[in-house]
Order: structure tokens, then C-alpha cells, then sequence
């Protein structure tokens, strides 16, 4: 089973920015693609932004201009760096890929203040 361990999470003050990191404990390099996704209090868990392997990044409209995902495969780490964040941004955010894997890790709590 791969574990997926989000950390970088926090609370913030709307237009701010934070930058949480996704460690897995299996390489990532094989992997077609990694993704960010969030779950919001009462709210199904939704994507955010995935990059492909050539570290193409694709992102939800909800995002787009303010969030950027990378990776490096050598520490099996996927970043997604938040900035001009809204109040809508709070979630519990997670990684995972693209199939997903059929278990999730922790998440992170982001929560941001008007």
C-alpha cells in the first residue's frame, strides 16, 4: 500500500499563500500523473490540479492563475504552491494520482480567513 503524507497546511489570512508538499512512499516517476485534490466541510472531494509526468500542469477554473502544482520524482514529491488565497480555498487538501490509488492519506487542513 502507498502512503501519501500531506503536510504544509495552516491558517492564513485571504490573499495570502501557502506551499504543501505530498511525500509518497512509492516512486512517483512511473506514475502517469499526480494530482491535488480537496474536500471542503459538507462538500465532495474535488480536483484542484494534477501535472503529468513532462510536468505539464492542468488546473480547476476555481484556481487557475493562483495555484501551481510540481513535482520532483527523485524525493517522490508533489508541491502545490497556493498564493492569493480566498476564503473558499478552506479544505482539507490531499494528493493522490490519476487513476486514483483506492486509499487516501491524512490531508491537510487549509484554512483561510476573510
Amino acid at each position: 500500500q502507498v502512503q501519501l503524507v500531506e503536510s504544509g497546511g495552516g491558517l492564513v489570512q485571504a490573499g495570502g499563500y501557502l506551499r504543501l508538499s505530498c511525500v509518497t512512499s512509492r516512486s512517483i516517476s512511473s506514475s502517469n500523473v499526480m494530482a491535488w485534490y480537496r474536500q471542503a466541510p459538507g462538500k465532495q472531494r474535488e480536483l484542484v490540479a494534477s501535472i503529468s509526468t513532462s510536468r505539464i500542469g492542468n488546473y480547476a477554473d476555481s484556481v487557475k492563475g493562483r495555484f501551481t502544482i510540481s513535482r520532483d520524482n527523485a524525493k517522490n514529491t508533489v508541491y502545490l504552491q497556493m498564493s492569493s488565497l480566498k476564503p473558499e480555498d478552506t479544505a482539507v487538501y490531499y494528493c493522490n494520482r490519476i487513476p486514483q490509488y483506492p486509499y487516501w492519506g491524512q490531508g491537510t487542513q487549509v484554512t483561510v480567513s476573510s
